[in-house]
């Protein structure tokens, strides 16, 4: 039995040894990298690229549309004509040939401001992109702290699983000791055996856990870091919070809700758009051609063998919308209930984020004061676990209370690791809420 809890031991010293000498990898460097090559955020920021490119185009609906265009037409034709004295004309291989070219200008003098609310639109759009890039960062960044601190509270329980190991170890001695001499009996060394068995195989699955966390990390951040790394084994926590600090001003500094604004200023400029299609468009025209064509044989006197013409035309044109099967109208209709529709969306935005910024309040000012209880309990069940072993050995204390004293000191590690993850998801949970998570 010695051999084998040495081994135990030796385990348990490798684990260590081997985490000691992975990297290193902070919670500020896991962020860095999140940043650079997290795939949500570079999808977020393609999206704002192809805004931006439209946005960058947007004067091409002041400029005028200039086209041109060019022919050259080779003609073989058979003719025959009846004329009027019954006499008759008839030649075969008519040959041809016709050149033509264009120039088309059409400028767009007035189309009811439908141009300039198209390029506010187009604006309003790049803001949003902006926005969204900034909200989904913040996003990412939450994600990446809070799987980050998991790690460590899991790293957390599992040194508080190894450290009572170290006491289940001591009673399976101790019994073994006392069935030796007569004075304990089996079932007593047993359980302690079957609860040592049990925190091996906690410390397995924390193990495990551990691992499968660090694989989320690693793909939230781009899987730039490498294979097997190490996290700190602390959680810092600000405990100087206050509610109306958080929701002062959370309207202009909520990503969510400033993206929502922005839909609304896009809605407003595309009914704008709508209704500029109710007026009339007045634009300059303009042309330049050329026309030549060349009739090798002709049996029409009336009929030139050689013709040419150039020339240029301008004038100005009016279209006006006069009855379109009242699509114009349902246009201008749908594009009120689109802008009332993200009204409505930015009120539900609203009441979330008011809602959630209470809830991770609440979260977090629990997890606080559990956290301060807690730290006092941790002192009191370690101390009460080593007088029940203690008293253990002297015979003083039943294996009972000694187990007793042991499964309160693991559930005042549980609730106290928990209390700390909790404070630190509730703090992360605020930060980004009022959009300060990346200051």
């Amino acid at each position: 039995m010695n051999i084998r809890y040495t081994l135990t031991i030796f385990v348990v010293f490798i684990f260590l040894s081997a985490s000691q000498a992975q990297e290193m990898v902070t919670v500020e460097q896991a962020v860095a990298l999140a940043i650079e090559k997290n795939y949500d955020i570079k999808l977020s920021e393609n999206t704002l690229n192809s805004v931006e490119l439209d946005n960058s185009y947007a004067f091409g609906a002041f400029l005028p549309q200039l086209n041109g265009s060019a022919s050259r037409v080779w003609n073989t034709s058979n003719q025959k004509q009846l004329l009027a004295d019954n006499s008759t004309r008839e030649q075969n291989g008519l040959k041809s040939n016709t050149q033509a070219a264009a120039v088309q200008l059409t400028w767009t003098l007035f189309d009811g401001t439908k141009m300039f609310a198209t390029r506010e639109r187009l604006e309003e759009l790049v803001r949003q992109g902006e926005i969204n890039v900034r909200g989904q960062i913040t996003n990412t960044v939450a994600q990446v702290i809070t799987n980050y601190f998991n790690i460590v509270q899991q790293k957390q329980q599992l040194k508080a699983t190894q450290e009572q190991m170290s006491v289940s170890e001591e009673r399976v001695k101790l019994a073994e000791k006392k069935l030796q001499v007569g004075t304990g009996g089996k079932p007593e060394l047993l359980q302690a055996k079957v609860d040592l068995n049990t925190q091996r195989t906690q410390v397995l699955q924390q193990e495990a856990a551990i691992v499968q966390l660090k694989e989320q990390l690693r793909g939230l951040v781009g899987m730039q870091l490498p294979e097997r790394y190490d996290v700190s084994d602390t959680i810092i926590i600000d405990l100087g919070l206050k509610r109306e600090d958080v929701e002062l001003n959370i309207a202009n500094k909520n990503f969510a809700l400033l993206s929502a604004k922005r839909d609304i200023e896009i809605a407003r400029l595309a009914l704008h758009e709508r209704k500029a299609e109710q007026f009339p468009t007045i634009s300059f025209n303009s042309a330049y051609s050329y026309n030549k064509s060349t009739n090798a044989v002709s049996l029409n006197p009336g009929i030139p063998l050689y013709s040419q013409s150039n020339g240029y035309n301008y004038g100005f044109s009016a279209a006006i919308p006069i009855l379109g099967g009242f699509n114009r109208r349902r246009l201008v209709q749908q594009a009120k209930i689109t802008l009332s529709r993200q009204q409505t969306v930015y009120d539900q935005q609203k009441y979330m984020v008011d809602i959630g910024v209470r809830n991770a309040y609440v979260n977090y000012d629990n997890a606080k004061q559990v956290l301060q209880v807690e730290e006092e309990t941790i002192l009191l069940a370690k101390e009460n676990v080593y007088i029940a072993l203690e008293g253990f050995k002297r015979g003083i204390t039943t294996f009972i209370e000694l187990r007793t004293a042991q499964q309160s000191l693991a559930d005042a590690y549980n609730r106290l690791i928990n209390a700390r993850y909790l404070a630190k998801v509730a703090e992360t949970e605020l930060f980004r809420l009022n959009g300060t998570l990346l200051k």
